[in-house]
């Protein structure tokens, strides 16, 4: 095999993305390039938020303590943000109790966060209950969120005029 010409190009840039993966382990992330580490960086950095370690819980913390769970979306690939892969009873009653931070992209360009109150997402935890319990208790496989409807009832907290000072 060949070594392809644009592995120079490669060489030349990777101690930045080291740099960038050395400030993500400063912030509790792992690996940028797995689980939207790079973006879950970006996301954190522009609203202050801080990385709640594991898997389990909620994704991240204010300096309140006050809990989020963060949601990012590609949106030159899907037009609806994914929610969890085993959505039951117990998810939902764990997403009922915190604020949710949409992070809209256009490829790895970071366009806008909303933020969504549980109040405000009642309508698809209420229809995500009703679909469990009618199909007896089976876990329904990540169900989405509408870019839409995020855009139509969230506040925006980025880009604000504050950013731009």
């Amino acid at each position: 095999m060949k070594v392809h010409p644009d592995k120079k190009i490669l060489d030349e840039i990777f101690p930045y993305l080291r740099k960038y993966q050395q400030l993500a382990e400063k912030h509790g992330i792992n690996d940028i390039f797995q689980d939207n580490g790079g973006k879950l960086l970006q996301v954190i950095l522009t609203t202050s938020l801080e990385v709640l370690p594991g898997r389990e819980g909620n994704d991240a913390k204010d300096a309140e303590g006050n809990e989020y769970e963060l949601k990012s979306v590609n949106r030159l690939l899907t037009s609806s943000f994914s929610t969890h892969h085993h959505m039951n009873p117990t998810i939902i009653a764990k997403y009922k109790k915190v604020d949710w931070v949409f992070a809209v992209y256009e490829g790895i360009e970071l366009l806008y966060i909303y933020l969504l109150t549980p109040e405000q997402l009642e309508p698809y935890y209420s229809k995500w209950e009703k679909k469990w319990h009618d199909d007896r208790g089976k876990d329904i496989n990540n169900p989405k969120i509408p870019l839409t409807f995020v855009q139509e009832n969230g506040r925006l907290i980025f880009p604000t005029l504050e950013d731009f000072d």
